[in-house]
């Protein structure tokens, strides 16, 4: 090996200016012997090629794109278009800005690596990897999983998530029944308003996606065996549920608005906007699932540890020690998951042995506003779903108008549930176009946004014209 060895590096053209001598050298002799013909000549053995100069500028730029690209995935979601009104355009981060990271516009038209995102070809120009970035960061849809301590789930969300622009969320099918939602959400809250006016319903209007997305939640849920759905949630837009998710007779529901509820039918003499309801549900693919929405007090989130517990019960009967048949479905608002004390409780619950469920489903209705309190006056976090990041687990921050975004967040949601048996969060931002109830006025405590409210046409309008 020590021969071999000396053929090579700056011994070769020692070695060479040897060539042809006679006699060889004594130190060569060992070296020629046998390795070329009689007279010594030295085999030309091609010497290994000497490394190449480091390419430290190429290096760096490729180092400082790597951090602006994990960058996006953790800070991405503060620069999200989230809200439908517009009142907060997205926070902008410093260190979403790539002169941060020391690229300058120079930079931007070069070709690098795209690694370690998904979902592009090998090799693309800066600007062009900071363009998908803002597309898939910074849209409709702002993501927190970083935080997530499994690497396996966390990469397993990142690379749904960053591959979700491939292929349209929703086909023309999928599109007409989202549009045909949010009709019959609309038009039963404007009906409701003409007929009943100034009775107390809690009106859904300004958050009418929330009907498509139970739906989408419950059909993507059957095609991963779910066959039994318990929902929890408050005043809301709970006709709006009990009529257009669970399809309650709607003559039993204007029978109640006219003030003639049956108490022990019902088994509640409470007000129709705490009734629970049961009904068999048809997903577009021909599965039947059976729904139970529960009674709810006026205590907004003293229902979730009654959901979560229906379903595990429901679940150890069947003797599912899969946790694939039930599913919790909770709805929250905003204030009352940052606020209620009871939400911390339950989640903590979530991956307990003795109470787990297979992940429950959470969506929070996002108004913006609590009662009469701003988030800047109710809460110390930036997001009302703050307190879920304890779990290590998938926030989808979403804005309610745009329904092919709502779409993609609840695909990926069931299935990161169906996948890894775990809690996931939606946070839908949307808007309450009313006060807290009907008989209030709003515009006295948030002028600015109420005017900004009455201009705005609604989600439904919105996705019409596309």
């Amino acid at each position: 090996m020590a021969t071999d060895t000396a053929l090579y590096g700056d011994n070769a053209s020692y070695l060479e200016a040897l060539d042809g001598v006679e006699p060889p050298p004594p130190v060569a002799r060992s070296i020629f012997h046998g390795r070329g013909p009689a007279n010594g000549t030295i085999a030309r053995a091609a010497a290994p090629a000497r490394a190449q100069p480091a390419d430290f500028a190429a290096a760096d730029l490729q180092a400082k794109v790597s951090r602006l690209i994990n960058s996006y995935r953790v800070r991405g979601h503060d620069a999200a278009q989230i809200d439908p009104l517009g009142l907060d355009a997205g926070k902008p981060h410093p260190e979403l800005d790539p002169a941060y990271f020391g690229l300058g516009e120079a930079d931007l038209d070069v070709m690098v690596s795209t690694s370690p995102m998904y979902g592009m070809p090998a090799h693309a120009s800066v600007r062009h990897i900071l363009d998908r970035l803002r597309t898939i960061y910074c849209g409709s849809i702002g993501a927190e999983y970083m935080n997530i301590r499994d690497t396996h789930q966390k990469h397993w969300v990142l690379e749904q998530f960053e591959r979700r622009l491939e292929t349209p969320t929703l086909d023309r099918h999928g599109a007409i029944r989202v549009l045909d939602h949010l009709t019959r959400a609309d038009g039963f809250e404007r009906f409701l308003g003409l007929k009943f006016q100034g009775n107390k319903r809690f009106s859904l209007e300004g958050g009418e996606s929330l009907i498509p997305l139970l739906h989408m939640v419950i059909d993507e849920s059957s095609q991963h065996g779910v066959r039994e759905v318990v929902i929890g949630m408050a005043h809301r837009g709970r006709l709006n549920v009990l009529l257009n998710v669970l399809r309650k007779p709607p003559a039993k529901m204007l029978a109640e608005f006219a003030g003639e509820h049956d108490a022990p039918r019902e088994g509640s003499g409470d007000v129709k906007y705490h009734l629970g309801y049961s009904s068999e549900y048809l997903t577009h693919r021909g599965e039947t699932v059976h729904l139970s929405l529960c009674f709810n007090p006026s205590h907004l989130e003293a229902v979730n540890p009654v959901v979560v517990g229906r379903v595990r019960a429901k679940m150890d009967r069947a003797g599912d020690t899969a946790r694939k048949t039930g599913l919790a479905l909770l709805i929250h608002g905003d204030a009352a998951f940052a606020g209620q004390g009871i939400v911390p409780e339950v989640l903590n619950l979530s991956d307990l042995l003795g109470y787990r469920t297979g992940g429950t489903v959470h969506i929070v209705v996002n108004n913006q506003i609590g009662f009469t309190t701003t988030p800047t006056e109710g809460r110390s976090t930036p997001y009302s779903t703050d307190v879920a990041r304890m779990l290590g687990i998938p926030i989808f921050h979403v804005n309610g108008e745009d329904p092919e975004a709502v779409a993609a967040v609840t695909r990926i949601a069931v299935a990161w549930r169906n996948t890894f048996g775990r809690d996931v969060v939606i946070d839908m931002y949307c808007f309450r176009r009313h006060g807290h109830n009907e008989a209030d006025e709003p515009a006295y405590t948030q002028p600015l946004m109420y005017r900004r409210i009455a201009e705005h046409p609604g989600v439904r309008e919105i996705y019409l014209r596309r």
